[in-house]
């Protein structure tokens, strides 16, 4: 079973978190949310308190992950992009060539380490100035090698089923999206 950590910082945006956990965890992928914050309660960006599976600080090196995820939000964002911890373990994962997400004002983490030069990549509007060398494309979702973007808190569906899509078969996603009534949305 694929492994994905989710960090969670105070100030995260709660569809671009929760929306995907959600699909990955439907799907069968073994997610765990990490708060970066010295408990494992979590401030949402709209005063919502989520519990993390671990802090930080048990969650070991991360080195049995297929997938590391950065909701965006703000301040939330800024606060992964602030924790050197996140930091070393984005630049560690992505340099193994495994998978790394980050939707909304989160690509900037990836940014600012680096991690989008020469790649196409997409974020919340006005965060794009943060993608040092990346193609921004202003698409809901960018997938690009090892790297995959969303725009925002609409994106949150389309990010979700992309990141499992990658860690599961075409066949679980479909049935999925049928189950939870995302095609009948779409086809409307």
């Amino acid at each position: 079973m694929a492994k994905v950590y989710v960090f969670l910082a105070d100030g995260f945006e709660e569809i671009e978190a929760l929306a995907p956990i959600d699909i990955m965890r439907r799907g069968g992928l073994d997610v765990t949310t990490v708060s970066i914050m010295d408990t494992e309660a979590v401030q949402s960006a709209h005063g919502v308190i989520v519990l993390a599976d671990l802090t930080f600080a048990e969650a070991g090196d991360f080195a049995d992950a297929d997938l590391l995820m950065l909701p965006g939000g703000m301040p939330g964002a800024a606060n992964l992009d602030a924790h050197e911890g996140v930091r070393q373990a984005l630049l560690r994962q992505a340099g193994e060539g495994k998978l790394v997400a980050a939707i909304c004002a989160a690509p900037f983490v990836l940014g600012k380490l680096g991690l989008l030069r020469g790649k196409r990549a997409t974020c919340y509007p006005g965060f794009e100035q943060y993608l040092d060398g990346a193609d921004y494309t202003a698409d809901l979702l960018t997938e690009d090698g090892n790297i995959i973007t969303g725009e925002g808190p609409g994106a949150a569906f389309d990010f979700g089923y992309a990141l499992l899509g990658r860690l599961a078969t075409a066949d679980v996603v479909e049935a999925l999206k049928e189950g939870m009534r995302y095609n009948h949305l779409m086809q409307g």
